[in-house]
């Protein structure tokens, strides 16, 4: 679990964020042959929408969310998705994928011309919505996730690190409005 602690060490070993929750997906597979992980893309989800601290993200991304707990539910029942981490509103993080797999996050999708960017990107779902300014927390624990990544794949530039509405521009929109690129740069840069 990542706390708010200044003292906890980040690291990643073996394509996993050691101080992380592991909560490991089905909806993984290898990356293509000698793909160079070269992208991060940062989302935003919260099941039911807008609700946060259900669990129901963790059951979703490992294939156990009961459809019949609410109607959105019925809707995204057959969907395969994950992402490599989650990082819930108290700044917890859990790991689904480990980041040497290809977690399926992007969907269709391209950056820079090159389309699937789940071949060669790292997916970081933030608890949230478009619309509702994400916690403190939050921003410390991707900031300090992100330095280490950024360590651990060098390809992977301040410049290479984008929002799902980046890379699926007209299909998807988040991280949204209320996420304060400016400020998680900032924090980035200090760590």
């Amino acid at each position: 679990m990542i706390s708010n602690d200044p003292n906890l060490e980040y690291d990643i070993k073996d394509g996993r964020l050691t101080t992380a929750i592991q909560c490991p997906s089905p909806n993984a597979n290898e990356r293509p042959q000698g793909q160079a992980v070269n992208l991060l893309v940062i989302h935003n989800i919260s099941l039911p929408p807008g609700e946060f601290g259900t669990g129901c993200v963790q059951r979703f991304f490992s294939n156990h969310l009961d459809a019949s707990l609410h109607p959105y539910f019925q809707t995204i029942a057959d969907l395969k998705v994950s992402a490599h981490l989650f990082i819930e509103r108290d700044g917890n993080v859990t790991q689904f994928v480990p980041f040497e797999r290809r977690a399926w996050h992007a969907g269709v999708s391209s950056f820079h011309g090159v389309e699937n960017c789940n071949n060669y990107s790292i997916g970081i779902e933030l608890e949230g919505c478009d619309d509702i300014a994400y916690t403190d927390a939050q921003y410390d624990a991707l900031a300090k996730v992100a330095q280490q990544i950024l360590i651990a794949y060098p390809e992977i530039t301040p410049e290479r690190i984008v929002g799902h509405s980046d890379i699926a521009p007209g299909r998807k929109t988040d991280p949204g409005d209320a996420f304060d690129w400016a400020r998680f740069r900032q924090l980035l840069a200090n760590k």
